[in-house]
């Protein structure tokens, strides 16, 4: 098995602007904040699965666009920056792999180390939370430029909507 390796040093740096433009605007803190965004990252991951359709197995209808799923999969990406931020993790480099799993057995782990890095609240629960998002990637069908662009995308998009009182 490939084991790929990221550094996100640049996506920490934008994410702690964004982070500090959202305190300042919203007159909160990362501990004000933390159980809201822990919150939201369950919610952005519920919500990139629903854009792909995986689950529902009752209906015909297919996954909707690439942008729209990649967007949903980036939201996911700023929460979870924003915990490491809020933790202030020690490494900013990530692995990411192929787990060999169906889409939704994937779903379910990145749901079951997210909410292991909730109860544990440590660095190592953390990374494997991270690693398993990123490994989303892979059923995905996307690869890591992808993602990383669909960030920053969002990140123009993020900054505006707080410049425009979102």
């Amino acid at each position: 098995m490939e084991i790929n390796k990221i550094n996100l040093d640049n996506l920490f740096s934008l994410q702690s602007d964004l982070d500090k433009e959202i305190m300042v605007n919203h007159n909160v803190t990362y501990e004000s904040t933390r159980v809201k965004r822990e919150l939201a990252l369950l919610d952005e991951v519920g919500e990139l699965m629903n854009s792909t359709r995986s689950f529902k197995f009752w209906s015909l209808k297919g996954s909707e666009s690439k942008e729209r799923v990649l967007d949903e999969y980036s939201d996911g990406l700023h929460f979870l920056l924003s915990l490491g931020l809020t933790f202030n993790v020690s490494s900013h480099e990530f692995s990411y792999f192929d787990y060999n799993l169906e889409i939704n057995d994937m779903f379910l782990k990145v749901y079951n180390d997210v909410i292991d890095f909730i109860r544990k609240e440590d660095e190592e629960s953390y990374q494997n939370a991270f690693t398993s998002f990123l490994s989303l990637i892979y059923p995905l069908g996307f690869n890591i430029d992808e993602l990383i662009e669909a960030y920053y995308k969002k990140m123009n998009v993020n900054h505006i909507r707080q410049q425009t009182n979102y």
